[in-house]
């Protein structure tokens, strides 16, 4: 190892890849990946994208089937309607959602990063392709950059950010989607920009946001931004499948001499790693928190070694135990158990939003009273009862004593229709024979039935005279 290369192995982790040493931004180029996993994760990108421009267009039940309107406090899953009301819900899916990211990554590293982060997705699947089919090879666009500005640079920098701008304004439509529904984003685009001016303003600000992120700030969101790139860190262990570099096999790095017998290691030093990486990073110098887990370091290594004739996976997934040679990387018992664990949260957190009921009621005695004598044969008791109506119909709702003799009267014989995405508080009496009270309390079973179907049991009790 020379002396610049003993260098960079002390230093290397001074600062991160997005920065030079006198502390300018690094701009990085990365040369277009091909292989198994870029074709992979190309499909899978295909795939996220269709569902990220189609989702605010899927209906169920006549409501969006995911919406986050966050300045009505109204959320919209699987089509069911979420209200501040529901946010025990939210507590429990943000808790396992951090469970899930933490146990996730002890097992499979940055994976989420490289093949589902909407910020990889975008940049290096839509925008990067486009800079690659406008401005060609890392090569070519650093030659458009060092040239003076004349027709051709002109030319390219401006169809560039255009195709950006437009991309950026489609996806800001889409976020806004999300946030408003689809029907009132087609209302919005119809009506004069005159009576939506500070929707207009939030539109723009996104769009350039966006523009901003993917065209300028770029990789940086990944080094620096982004807070789980510095959290993976902590979370790692040796048994952890992350991208490495296998340096037993690797070291010592040495060039293609025609003629000579090759004494070293199977790492040719080409740095084609380095060049493809998005976030200009040499995985050869071990684990980096830039790293994102793209894969597009593997596929060039497979390929260098595919033409020297080098078995494969140079660099591949693996633990560090497995590069040492300590043990072979297996699905162990611990990782099996948090798989296991990962699995039972999500089911728990679809199963909560599934079973979650559009009409909810709350039921309760009124404060203060013990019971009235109607006549000499009738007991009754006050109640009052809350009922939450969710969903954007009018709802038909009943109740009903079950497994009783008595009845239920309503107070001012009030119609339980109960108008969408409301309140409805009412009063109501529990009515039973004088000889059907045989205890001092008796629990008794209301149904909340909506129409004909059954939605809801309530349990509460019933005060009597006997002693």
């Amino acid at each position: 190892m020379n002396l610049e290369d003993l260098q960079h192995a002390e230093n290397f982790r001074d600062r991160v890849s997005s920065v030079t040493k006198s502390g300018k931004r690094n701009w990085i180029t990365a040369l277009q990946p091909s292989g198994k996993f870029y074709r992979f994760r190309t499909y899978s990108s295909i795939f996220y994208l269709i569902i990220f421009f189609s989702l605010p267009f899927i209906k169920m039940n006549g409501e969006p089937f995911f919406m986050l309107n966050f300045p009505e406090g109204k959320f919209i899953i699987y089509g069911k309607i979420f209200w501040p009301q529901d946010f025990f819900i939210f507590a429990v899916a943000m808790i396992t959602f951090i469970i899930f990211i933490a146990l996730f990554t002890v097992i499979y590293g940055r994976l989420f990063c490289g093949w589902a982060c909407p910020q990889t997705i975008f940049m290096e699947m839509v925008f990067r392709k486009i800079e690659w089919w406008i401005e060609g090879s890392p090569g070519q666009q650093k030659a458009l950059n060092e040239k003076s500005w004349g027709l051709e640079k002109i030319s390219k920098k401006s169809l560039k950010h255009f195709v950006f701008l437009l991309i950026s304004f489609l996806i800001a439509n889409t976020f806004l989607a999300y946030i408003i529904g689809v029907d009132e984003l087609y209302k919005i685009i119809r009506e004069p920009v005159s009576e939506h001016y500070s929707l207009l303003s939030g539109l723009i600000g996104f769009t350039l946001l966006f523009y901003g992120v993917f065209a300028f700030v770029r990789e940086i969101v990944c080094t620096t931004v982004c807070p789980y790139g510095r959290l993976q860190s902590v979370l790692f262990d040796k048994d952890t499948m992350q991208i490495a570099y296998d340096y037993t096999r690797g070291e010592p790095r040495g060039k293609i001499i025609k003629g000579q017998e090759r004494t070293t290691g199977d790492c040719i030093d080409c740095k084609k790693c380095v060049q493809v990486c998005p976030t200009g990073i040499d995985i050869r110098d071990g684990v980096q928190m830039e790293c994102v887990g793209c894969t597009a370091c593997i596929d060039i290594c497979n390929d260098v070694m595919d033409k020297l004739s080098f078995p494969r996976g140079l660099i591949r997934y693996a633990s560090e135990n497995e590069i040492s040679g300590k043990r072979k990387f297996h699905f162990n018992t611990r990782m099996k158990a948090y798989t296991g664990l990962l699995g039972v949260l999500v089911i728990f957190m679809s199963i909560l939003i599934i079973t979650r009921r559009s009409i909810d009621s709350y039921v309760k005695r009124a404060q203060g009273q013990l019971y009235q004598e109607l006549d000499s044969a009738s007991i009754s008791n006050l109640y009052t009862a809350k009922i939450i109506n969710k969903t954007s119909k009018n709802q038909h709702v009943r109740l009903k004593l079950e497994d009783s003799k008595g009845e239920i009267r309503l107070v001012g014989n009030e119609e339980l229709t109960i108008k969408p995405e409301s309140i409805h508080e009412m009063e109501f009496f529990v009515v039973f024979k004088k000889e059907d009270i045989v205890q001092r309390k008796t629990g008794i079973h209301l149904g909340v039935y909506q129409d004909e179907q059954k939605i809801q049991s309530i349990t509460t009790n019933f005060l009597g005279p006997y002693q």
